[in-house]
């Protein structure tokens, strides 16, 4: 096909040269001039295929996104040749989209845009139901048309229903049998009226049903499809195997969890499973998986830590202090529509009644009762904020069912007193944060790893806003910079169109491409999953193809399995709560490459709830709560002789005093950490004596009472504690 296109090129290219000397010798007007020149132009494109098929080959799926990898048979000829990629995702992000496969070819101009015109493929579930939608549409019409007909034949039967005329005379069996008539076919008439409108009742319930399982696979009304025209030149034919890949929201994955246990003292069975969900606009039909932990759209600008000047401010001003960001790693569960907890705060671990839970970007929020327990529901949203009067406002993903939510004390600001005089100017601290110049990577680098290639350094322009890759990853100056040189294999530099033909208009000033060397560990699981360590990020190389509809459902994917030893304990804090829990302490946890997300308990065989698994504990183990065990009796109670309260002087004496008795019900031994509290002052003016702590632990910097305690099947066992606050009687104190 391609030769019969040269040899048509050919002859048509012939026959507009002699018309071109034809038009010269007998002088046509600049419009026919102008006209040939623009044949000749279009002409001089060797190849163009409007319409270029391609295939998902590989997609690597994020936390939050996904890059897609496709792959086309492209032939070219010598000269320039221009085809596009149509059908695609239209939340692709621009800037990432990168060629491979060129061989010799050189990258004219990449251009990314919307098709407005075109339709998305919908999956086979999604066509059926809105099929199906069509048919009930027509079957209710089709019961209106009879409802129609009814009627006019109701209408004309009640204007007709005089008999004979002033002369004529009805005989009595001629009226009887009008009358039987009238009332039999009336009668059947509005039967079939009521038939139909049940009929229209009954479809458009079930049209109700399929818009919701519509709404369910998250179907709008966008059908708008992406489209990549690519515009190559080549020097020689030749035939290519591109691969264009590029980044696209809407899509990622959650971690979720089944922790099994069959005994105390047994390891646990931890099932590690991704939920995978999709709602870029085009299928993954039969494509190979790689999970990654990574997260592209975390701000990786580290912060700039800036001077803080100490001023006097309006007693109604609105102060904030500056607080840190906090790293909780939570990611989105598009499963999770009810979300259930407990506001406390962070300073005392009391709830907080009245606290707002309100959906973000939303006005559907809730309020904490009086033990700081809140029920919402989350469809609307998937961001949830935590404000109360005094305290900071937090901000969480909304990725599990049960979100428990600590809240600490807001800034204050006390007396300020500042001493001293001087000035300074904006230079002596605007740049806190090191300016890395881009020769400084390079440079750096003679003679301080072995074996590095550096290639195309020569063309480099310090004074550019370069883009940085290392290892196909964009990242920033700072990063690139503290990459240990003897890490790096090599080192690239492009620039021009060789780098704005890969990288996208962000790669306008250059290029630096770092390869490091492989450093990472591999291994394939029990599960035939490629397991992958970095040193940044996790990947699991599923071993099997997938097929994930752009619906937003979930597909379960089993990506790792531990057996994990543990060690048991029970807990009980019951002046939080009188219900005994057993949790599991796993060691060397860090081992596992866990998530944070939600975790499905089962115990000896048996559902026993959820619980939330946060890896991001600083601590040497990872303590996971197994549920409420029954068969472990709690009580606190305040000692007689310690309610009361008297007055010394200017100051009020209130005696504190409780006991707690635990009972041992199950027929094995048990260890038991129990917990309480003594209160802390923060007023010079509240002081506590007469500390009495019993057989506990006592931490005096946080007021915390531990009992180790070890009971016998059937003992009961009793512990005490107490103390004495002071204040001034004319104060309220939050006893």
């Amino acid at each position: 096909m391609k030769c019969a296109t040269y040899s048509l090129l050919s002859r048509l290219l012939k026959g507009f040269i002699g018309e071109f000397h034809l038009a010269y010798n007998n002088q046509l007007n600049y419009y026919q001039m102008k006209t040939l020149k623009l044949l000749l132009l279009v002409l001089s494109l060797q190849w163009i295929n409007a319409q270029q098929p391609s295939k998902i080959k590989d997609v690597t799926v994020y936390l939050d996104g996904a890059e897609i990898t496709r792959s086309s048979d492209v032939n070219l000829g010598t000269g320039t040749t221009e085809f596009t990629f149509n059908g695609l995702s239209p939340n692709i992000q621009e800037s990432s989209i990168q060629i491979s496969g060129l061989k010799k070819a050189s990258i004219l101009s990449i251009n990314y845009g919307i098709n407005y015109l075109s339709k998305q493929k919908r999956s086979d579930s999604i066509t059926s139901l809105q099929n199906e939608l069509k048919d009930l549409d027509a079957k209710v019409q089709y019961q209106y048309d009879l409802i129609a007909g009814y009627n006019e034949e109701l209408s004309l039967i009640q204007s007709n229903k005089r008999l004979g005329n002033e002369t004529e005379v009805v005989s009595l069996e001629k009226l009887k049998s009008f009358a039987t008539y009238y009332r039999t076919r009336i009668t059947e008439l509005r039967i079939d009226v009521n038939t139909s409108n049940k009929g229209i009742q009954d479809h458009q319930k079930t049209q109700i049903d399929i818009r919701k399982q519509l709404a369910e696979f998250n179907v709008g009304e966008k059908v708008q499809t992406g489209e990549i025209t690519i515009k190559l030149n080549s020097e020689i034919a030749t035939k290519l195997d591109l691969k264009i890949s590029y980044n696209i929201s809407n899509a990622g994955w959650f971690p979720i969890y089944d922790l099994k246990a069959e005994k105390i003292n047994s390891p646990i069975n931890l099932e590690y499973k991704a939920h995978v969900y999709q709602n870029s606009g085009c299928d993954w039909d039969d494509v190979k998986l790689v999970l990654s932990t990574s997260d592209p759209n975390t701000n990786n600008e580290k912060p700039i830590v800036n001077p803080k000047y100490l001023n006097f401010i309006s007693a109604y001003s609105n102060y904030k202090s500056q607080r840190a960001t906090r790293h909780y790693n939570y990611k989105y569960n598009p499963l999770v529509k009810t979300v259930s907890g407990v506001v406390t705060s962070s300073s005392d671990g009391l709830p907080l009644p009245g606290a707002s839970v309100i959906i973000k970007g939303t006005s559907h929020g809730a309020q904490t009762d009086f033990d700081g327990r809140y029920t919402l529901n989350t469809e609307s949203g998937n961001t949830l904020t935590y404000s109360y009067v005094g305290m900071n406002t937090e901000e969480l993903p909304i990725h599990s069912s049960i979100m428990n939510v600590a809240l600490d004390d807001g800034a204050t600001l006390d007396e300020v007193v500042v001493v001293g005089y001087g000035t300074t100017t904006k230079n002596a601290y605007a740049d806190t944060a090191t300016i890395v110049k881009s020769e400084d990577i390079v440079s750096g680098l003679y003679g301080s790893a072995s074996g590095v290639t550096i290639r195309g350094a020569s063309t480099l322009n310090s004074k550019s806003n370069l883009l940085y890759i290392v290892d196909g990853i964009p990242v920033k100056p700072n990063a690139a910079s503290k990459i240990n040189p003897d890490s790096i294999e090599s080192i690239e530099i492009l620039k021009g169109n060789q780098a704005t033909g890969i990288y996208g208009n962000r790669a306008s000033n250059g290029v630096i491409v770092i390869n490091t060397r492989n450093t990472s560990q591999r291994k394939t699981n029990d599960l035939g999953v490629v397991v992958e360590t970095g040193i940044t990020n996790t990947r699991f190389e599923i071993d099997k193809t997938y097929s994930i509809p752009s619906d937003g459902d979930v597909t379960v994917i089993e990506i790792d399995k531990f057996s994990v030893p543990a060690t048991y304990d029970y807990f009980a804090a019951p002046l939080l709560n009188e219900n005994v829990f057993l949790t599991a302490q796993i060691g060397n946890w860090a081992q596992y490459n866990l998530l944070p997300a939600e975790a499905n308990v089962y115990f000896e065989g048996s559902y026993s709830g959820k619980t939330n698994i946060n890896p991001g504990a600083t601590t040497d183990s990872l303590t996971i709560s197994l549920g409420v065990d029954p068969n472990i009796i709690v009580k606190r109670k305040q000692l007689n002789d310690f309610k009361k309260s008297t007055f010394i002087g200017s100051n009020k004496v209130v005696y504190k005093g409780f006991e707690i008795e635990i009972k041992n019900n199950k027929q094995s031994n048990i260890k038991l950490s129990l917990y309480d509290r003594i209160p802390k002052s923060q007023n010079k003016a509240i002081k506590l004596d007469d500390i009495e702590t019993g057989t506990s632990s006592y931490d005096k910097e946080k007021g915390v009472l531990k009992w180790e305690l070890n009971l016998k099947p059937g003992e009961t066992d009793k512990v005490k504690h107490s103390y004495v606050v002071k204040y001034p009687k004319e104060k309220r104190v939050n006893l």
